[in-house]
């Protein structure tokens, strides 16, 4: 039995409520664990533990598991009677069984030796303040992100200075081109009929860029784009359409002409403010990168000096702008830009705020690692969801790889967090962060569509960047921030392709199973690259076929019901590249 592959802790992924009733339990082996079973039941069944009592618990095989690239992760859900759990693994490999106690491996011999202590696994108290809770109405949230500078100009008198005539070429880093909040507003409902139901919008707030992640006034929507009346207008009319929307929350640094800073310029050490940023050296202001370490930004750039944000002055200036933002504008959810350098202390702090003032209020955290430490549940309910990205772009990008490494790639994304956290993670295969879809796919709209179909059956909550729905062009920032080509979609000429998505929306929004966090691989079709899953939904099943081989293959659909989506396919050949998407 290879010990050294076997993995289990009270803590994290590995044992958590899910809710007040149901104990999720993994355990991590190697692929010579033939079975495994869970000894499990109440700490105090045979008494006050520390006395000479003997426990012993109820037995059950553990059946459901997922592959990963090294590992087997196996699963199980418990209904502790009294909240609290004491447990053990009995572990069969061959003909050789081990016992997995939190101290290590033992015999059936050395477990039951006399004088023997054993440290069981304990979960001491499902205590129902404790357990992770993630907003329900996430999970059925089909996100559209904008870029408001490039998604629409419906007000010309906001025009800046040099604004550029609309135009769906590439754009330059320091271009505008006038895309305001009236746009958004106009476009409404063009977003209704593709099927959305949330906005995500790139910074709003006032900031002398293109792209505002450089804020000047947290409360004042930049010129630009219109005032905040405008803003509350465009959330009211979204709601009216039944679309949520979340902003981004930029709060890891400010602009350079903040008049905080801007008074640390003037004053130096003797700013009020001189700790509300990260200033190491005097003097600050120097005409180059802050890669001297004088004081820290966002990435190496002077023009975004880096709050502290574990000051407790920092963290109520913000905590009051979060309010100020959900009182005035009535959000729905908020973005974390650079999720993953703000304190941990302020994130609990919003945490605590937004549930006593939306009970429901979504905070997303722009994290693109293993982000388990921001996501126990006082902290983010979830994060940009960039390793999926990864897994799904990796199979296309490796043409030698089998369909198992698909598998394990996607299982890894989902055996990272919580089953709740799971549901609302932020699925994304393009932002103004990355190329286009269409890029990454080397412009073959059938492995384009492809992903989005795999993107748009996967749990958590899909999210389409502005123009992807039409296979909009654009390589890296900022050329991923072109103009919104509506001329085009006005005319017609783009019909093709919003008919496509509005199709994978509708299925991602009728058929439950799309949204369910059950799935496997059963690998039915035996061909390498031929990727196969079923989601398992409580209303119905799919399953979906992607044939990523050069050649076409036959598949037998006799068992199933009906042909929710697909692209090349005559009904018994799905050729290559061809996506297949049945219901049972």
């Amino acid at each position: 039995m290879l010990q050294s592959a076997i993995f289990h802790r009270m803590s994290e992924q590995y044992c958590y409520p899910l809710d007040n009733d149901n104990l999720i339990i993994n355990i991590k082996t190697g692929y010579d664990i033939d079975e495994v079973w869970i000894i499990y039941g109440d700490p105090y069944d045979a008494g006050i533990m520390g006395g000479s009592e003997r426990w012993s618990g109820k037995r059950e095989e553990i059946y459901f598991k997922k592959r990963l690239k090294d590992h087997i992760w196996w699963t199980t859900t418990l209904q502790p009677e009294y909240k609290r759990c004491k447990y053990y693994f009995e572990l069969h490999s061959g003909d050789e069984t081990m016992y997995f106690f939190e101290d290590g491996f033992y015999t059936e011999e050395e477990m039951n030796q006399e004088g023997k202590t054993l440290s069981y696994f304990i979960m001491p108290w499902m205590n129902p303040a404790d357990v992770c809770r993630t907003p329900a109405w996430v999970n059925d949230t089909v996100w559209y992100q904008i870029f408001p500078e490039r998604f629409c100009n419906g007000d010309h008198s906001l025009d800046p200075a040099g604004v550029l005539p609309w135009q769906t070429g590439e754009v330059g880093f320091h271009d505008y081109y006038g895309g305001d909040i009236k746009g958004i507003r106009d476009r409404l409902p063009y977003l209704k009929s593709l099927g959305i139901t949330g906005i995500y919008l790139n910074p709003i707030f006032e900031a002398h860029s293109n792209h505002k992640y450089n804020t000047r006034d947290y409360k004042k929507v930049d010129p630009h784009f219109g005032t905040n009346e405008d803003l509350r207008k465009l959330v009211d009319e979204a709601h009216a359409l039944g679309i949520r929307v979340m902003l981004d929350a930029v709060f890891n640094h400010t602009g350079s002409d903040h008049p905080m800073w801007q008074d640390i310029l003037e004053k130096g050490e003797k700013s009020e403010y001189a700790d509300w940023y990260m200033i190491n050296k005097w003097p600050v202001d120097k005409d180059e990168d802050t890669r001297d370490g004088r004081y820290y930004s966002f990435a190496f750039a002077k023009y975004m000096p880096k709050l502290n944000t574990s000051n407790p002055k920092v963290q109520d200036y913000l905590l009051d702008i979060i309010r100020f933002w959900i009182e005035t504008f009535d959000i729905d959810g908020l973005r974390f830009d650079v999720g993953n350098e703000v304190s941990h202390s302020f994130l609990k702090a919003v945490r605590y705020q937004t549930s006593h003032i939306k009970d429901d209020f979504y905070l997303l955290g722009e994290i693109w690692h293993d982000s388990i430490s921001w996501l126990h549940g006082d902290e983010y309910d979830s994060v940009m969801n960039y390793p999926l990205s990864t897994a799904i772009a990796d199979f296309w990008v490796y043409k030698n790889r089998g369909r198992e490494t698909f598998e394990y790639d996607i299982n890894r994304c989902f055996t990272m967090y919580f089953a709740q956290v799971n549901d609302v993670l932020f699925n994304l295969l393009d932002s103004h962060d990355t190329n286009r879809l269409i890029d990454k796919t080397g412009g073959n709209i059938d492995v384009f569509y492809q992903q989005l179909a795999a993107l748009f059956t996967m749990p958590g909550s899909p999210c389409i960047y502005y123009g992807t729905e039409v296979a909009m062009e654009g390589s890296y920032d900022p050329d991923c921030r072109r103009c919104m080509p509506w001329d085009e979609i006005d005319s017609g000429k783009k019909d093709t392709e919003i008919s496509e998505i509005k199709q994978l929306i509708n299925l991602r929004k009728t058929m439950e199973s799309c949204k369910s966090r059950n799935f496997h691989f059963p690998n039915d079709i035996p061909k390498d690259r031929v990727i196969s899953y079923i989601k398992i939904g409580e209303n119905e099943s799919i399953q979906v076929y992607l044939n990523c081989e050069e050649t076409d293959v036959e598949i037998d659909i006799n068992d199933f019901s009906e042909v929710l989506y697909s692209r090349k396919w005559d009904g018994r050949v799905l050729q290559s590249n061809g996506i297949l998407i049945l219901k049972k």
